[in-house]
């Protein structure tokens, strides 16, 4: 069957990202982790058509996950989920993150300091900053796991 010209590269794209989202769902369901789809999420959010931005992208985004859990854990323990404290979070985590020359470390820092300390859970703030660490630490390698195997070719060029 002949697809059109304009459909190859959606279809590699479309077909890459279920693969990963797959393989990071199953992974992170392995490790009985509580919030399986945040490794799926953290894969889609980090896959991209080469290797190179991958990189940068995981990179950043593990530093991301690690500061916003930690300060999401902190702050959780000594002051609660507070409108204001969660303000805080956010203007502390982007003071940091420029700081240490982390420029797109921010967004997922951000994400992850208000998945830990706004929704409410069982279990210890640490143990949740944990859970979230490692799950979005799954989905980051399954991304460049795929990405560096399943590369996108160019799309062709319109002529």
């Amino acid at each position: 069957m002949n697809r059109p010209r304009w459909m190859q590269q959606p279809l590699v794209h479309a077909s890459r990202s279920a693969v990963a989202g797959i393989v990071a769902l199953t992974i992170a369901r392995l490790f009985h982790l509580p919030e399986p789809y945040w490794a799926c999420i953290t894969t889609f959010v980090v896959l991209q058509t080469k290797l190179g931005p991958t990189l940068t992208v995981s990179w950043q985004g593990l530093a991301g996950t690690a500061l916003g859990a930690a300060m999401g854990a902190l702050l959780s323990i000594y002051f609660g989920p507070k409108l204001l404290v969660f303000g805080v979070g956010v203007l502390v985590i982007g003071l940091i993150c420029a700081i240490l020359r982390l420029a797109n470390s921010d967004r997922m820092a951000n994400i992850t300091l208000a998945i830990v300390l706004l929704i409410v859970h069982n279990e210890s703030p640490a143990m949740i900053a944990i859970h979230r660490f490692l799950e979005v630490s799954i989905g980051i390698v399954v991304a460049l796991a795929v990405t560096a195997v399943w590369e996108e070719a160019d799309p062709p060029v319109a002529a």
